[in-house]
């Protein structure tokens, strides 16, 4: 911080509120370095960067209505009702503050002082880099009665903070326009901003977000038809535990729920057990989602099994004899959110995917055993389902651990075999090595002669796949088409999974491309998500895209994965055999051999299996990965150098979570409503 820096201890948001770090420049040059990169979740960072700005003056208790709009031209607009950006001479740099604080990176009320004690903005770049990466920013604020405004190109200025007029009330309107020369493409995602603010709305209680889609409805001049959503949520977290178990069979009826702060530091924490056998838990320091938990979730775990195991002894839930829940009993099925709000967060690597602060670990401990204890007591229903809940978890730990270790055993004992029909590559070197998992024998024949042995294996599956949503680890590991790729991945699965012991880099899902072959993905996720879940978020998980249709015309050949490819490819042709026709018959005519021209050009016309008139091609639908034969599959599907892959990743853990909840979960009539509202978006069914 700089040595004249100004520090407001009364609380007041002014001039000197405001510290100023260091230039703009950099962020045009690198933007990576301040939002992650510039595709699409970079685009919508913009976003998240100004929404942050009103949700911090909501958490300092200045704000109680955002709103979000989207219109014409990807122009964004976010509007809010808290105290207004200063626009007076800010003392270090001489400027309006407000230009200051959109100009210049590193100037905001996060650094120090009073201004916010809590704030999601750690850095102070929120809104100077939206600027720095918009072709257009205009920035309103309503304060002291008037309203003040300054429009920006590309972060530069383009006139003087000026006054246009007298202002009812206070608040900021930032709105801005994606620099088309930043973002290779701008589309901003309806359901991605949704998910983002409901998120928001949830851990900030009180606060209401709205957001209006008018992009589309302005320039019919139809305004009451534009799509628009609001967010309030009274309950906070509980309202957040209750809507991510919605649809699932709960355990305790009436989720806990502590709230208190400590030595600065607001704690929250809401929780619920469902029948289901995964852990869902959101952590969140000052409204930053930590994928990776921290301190917070650490205190909250270590006081949850203790206290549990204290009401189940004290009750006679649990005998002497039966030991002690573990803290791997205490999250199956268990639903949670904690949220901590703090004056400065820790967090481990850029991405805040970690909170660090030491202290935070006791203080939500302490929290925790304190209201849990208290909600046990008072509501000894809700605490029985919980302990029955837990001694079921228990008993099934015991009998899965027991199958899951024979299983591990044998898998050990198997040494160099290994499990099945698995044929191994040559190379140890997990880094490179390939483990593609083909459904059938006669593709995984293929796939054996077809692949690089030195660093390609292949597990052919057979047998009917377990849906891991509807059933225990114990039966998970005794599946005889689950088991041989837990014993060939060489990890263990579990709380004794280990990524370090994973023996090949990529573990490839190869199933044809048809209503079966995507029902055999659909398992296989769901069995990597549930239970192998750094995989996916490590990116270890791949799917192969195995060609629709061979194209064949004289000696040249290709691929294409969709109908529309195949559309395209043979209008390609068809407009290439048109031109060289119009060149042969302007060389016939110049040769005066026009007559033999047009016979063999008559020779080059074929029909394809749609009956259509097709210049000398040969189109050929692959309905199956048995149909290629070992030289295809490989050309195709396994050649590093010509393959098209999808990695697996998980960009909403929550949103995942829910579309397996439904595609896979034992509640019929949620998957129903969902085939029925995405029946009309697919596309080549092959049934």
């Amino acid at each position: 911080m700089p040595k004249d820096s100004v520090t407001n201890s009364q609380g007041e948001y002014g001039a000197k509120s405001i510290q100023v770090l260091e230039g703009l420049d950099p962020v045009r040059k690198r933007p990576g370095m301040y939002i992650g990169g510039t595709s699409l979740e970079g685009l919508h960072h913009l976003i998240w960067e100004v929404v942050n700005n009103s949700i911090d003056e909501a958490m300092a208790g200045y704000c109680t209505n955002v709103l979000v709009r989207l219109l014409p031209d990807n122009i964004i607009e976010i509007s809010d009702n808290g105290r207004g950006i200063p626009v007076e001479k800010h003392p270090q740099t001489k400027k309006s503050t407000l230009e200051t604080v959109l100009t210049i990176l590193h100037a905001g009320g996060k650094f120090g002082g009073e201004a916010y004690k809590v704030s999601g903005g750690l850095h102070g770049v929120g809104v100077s880099v939206v600027n720095a990466l918009s072709a257009w920013t205009k920035a309103e604020v309503r304060i002291e009665g008037k309203i003040w405004v300054q429009e920006y190109k590309r972060g530069k200025p383009l006139f003087q903070v000026k006054s246009i007029g007298k202002a009812k009330d206070t608040g900021t309107t930032i709105s801005f326009q994606a620099d088309p020369e930043i973002f290779p493409e701008i589309k901003y995602s309806w359901s991605k901003i949704l998910e983002y603010v409901r998120q928001q709305a949830y851990l900030t209680k009180g606060v209401k977000i709205t957001v209006e889609d008018r992009r589309e409805l302005l320039k019919k001049g139809d305004e009451h038809k534009m799509r628009s959503y609001g967010f309030f949520f009274d309950g906070g977290i509980i309202s957040y535990v209750k809507f991510l178990n919605r649809g699932k069979v709960v355990k305790n009826e009436m989720p806990f729920y502590i709230e208190k702060a400590v030595e600065d530091v607001h704690v929250e924490v809401s929780m619920q057990y469902t029948d289901g056998y995964k852990e869902h838990l959101f952590s969140f320091a000052n409204n930053i989602y930590n994928p990776d938990g921290g301190t917070h979730v650490t205190g909250f775990k270590m006081s949850l099994t203790r206290v549990l195991n204290d009401y189940a002894k004290k009750n006679n839930f649990l005998k002497e004899k039966d030991g002690s829940f573990t803290s791997e009993d205490t999250s199956e099925g268990m639903t949670a959110v904690v949220s901590v709000k703090l004056r400065n967060p820790q967090f481990e690597g850029q991405t805040k995917a970690k909170l660090g602060n030491s202290e935070v670990r006791g203080i939500v401990a302490s929290v925790t055993a304190e209201g849990l204890s208290e909600y046990l007591e008072k509501h000894p229903n809700n605490a029985k389902a919980m302990m029955e809940k837990l001694l079921l978890t228990a008993r099934a730990r015991l009998a899965a651990r027991a199958a899951k270790d024979a299983v591990l055993r044998k898998g050990a004992l198997e040494g160099m075999t290994l499990p099945g029909k698995l044929a191994d590559c040559t190379t140890r070197d997990a880094a490179r090595s390939e483990l593609y998992i083909v459904e059938g024998d006669s593709a995984g024949g293929s796939a054996k002669q077809g692949r690089d042995r030195m660093f390609q294996a292949i597990l052919p599956l057979r047998g009917k796949l377990v849906n891991v949503e509807k059933t225990s680890l114990d039966k998970v590991v005794k599946s005889d088409t689950l088991k041989p790729i837990i014993i060939a991945l060489g990890a263990g699965i579990g709380e004794t999974f280990d990524l370090s012991k994973l023996r090949y880099g990529k573990i490839i899902i190869m199933a044809d491309a048809d209503v079966d072959g995507s029902h055999i993905r659909t398992l296989l996720l769901t069995f990597f998500y549930r239970y192998f879940e750094p995989l996916v978020r490590a990116g270890h998980i791949y799917i192969a895209q195995p060609p629709l249709y061979q194209i064949k015309k004289g000696k040249e050949v290709q691929y294409v994965f969709t109908e529309e490819e195949k559309n395209r490819a043979v209008e390609k042709i068809k407009a290439q055999v048109t031109d060289n026709r119009k060149q042969s018959k302007a060389k016939a005519k110049a040769e005066k051999a026009s007559q033999e021209v047009a016979v063999e050009l008559s020779e080059e016309l074929a029909e394809d299996e749609g009956g259509e008139k097709i210049a000398g091609i040969n189109i050929q639908r692959y309905k199956g990965l048995g149909e290629m034969n070992p030289e295809q599959l490989w050309e195709t599907t396994m050649n590093p150098e010509s393959r098209l892959m999808m990695q697996v990743t998980i960009e909403n853990a929550e949103e995942a979570d829910r579309i397996f909840d439904i595609l896979m979960g034992s509640d019929v009539e949620p998957r129903k409503r969902f085939i029925q509202t995405h029946a009309k978006s697919v596309k080549n069914l092959d049934v």
